[in-house]
């Protein structure tokens, strides 16, 4: 994990940027610890009912159904430019709605960072500024990713003493297989364990 929070914060995404924003929740684990890293200020890009204040907010569509987020008008006051940081790159929308929500803001978008994109679902053409990703992955590897990081995770799991996970996961992964952005965000959960830089740039 720090391995991939140094290659994450050293990218060029983050350096031209003034601040992070990170969406929940999965982009919480590692926005924060870009930020930490790279000592840019983190904002965050939250949930329905979740910030106080007042907001700006930005409704977008989920495969299985509608969602929004919100971003506190006071955060975006301060910067002018933004890195977007989440988990996974799938079709793109929830980094299209915080684009949207910066934008109509009058601020910049300078770029976005993933750990995992799926390159079969080519979100990344939604988007007129720098897409970076650190784990890019074809539908076709999934399976044999999966297995990869599960063997992986049974490893850290003995070394750190770290709780199993629960057995009645993985059928719900078996079963969600023909999704891939199910699957992706199954993956994305098991990166936070993986050391990333040996590996190749594209599966």
């Amino acid at each position: 994990f720090r391995e991939l929070i140094l290659k994450m914060s050293s990218n060029h995404v983050i350096k031209n940027s003034e601040a992070i924003i990170s969406i929940e929740a999965r982009g919480f684990i590692f926005g924060s610890a870009i930020s930490l890293q790279a000592c840019k200020p983190m904002i965050v890009a939250r949930k329905p009912a979740k910030l106080p204040g007042d907001l700006i907010q930005e409704n977008y569509i989920l495969e299985y159904g509608k969602s929004s987020l919100s971003i506190q008008k006071e955060a975006l006051k301060k910067f002018n430019t933004f890195a977007i940081v989440d988990d996974l790159l799938a079709t793109g929308g929830t980094i299209k709605c915080v684009d949207n929500l910066v934008k109509r803001s009058g601020k910049k978008v300078s770029g976005c960072i993933t750990v995992v994109e799926l390159l079969e679902l080519r979100g990344r053409n939604e988007f007129d500024f720098n897409v970076e990703s650190i784990l890019k992955i074809w539908k076709k590897n999934l399976n044999f990713w999966e297995n990869v990081f599960l063997g992986i995770m049974d490893n850290f799991k003995k070394l750190y003493q770290i709780k199993p996970i629960d057995p009645a996961v993985k059928p719900t992964i078996k079963k969600n297989a023909n999704s891939v952005k199910s699957l992706g965000i199954e993956l994305t959960i098991r990166l936070s364990w993986v050391i990333l830089p040996c590996a190749p740039q594209v599966y």
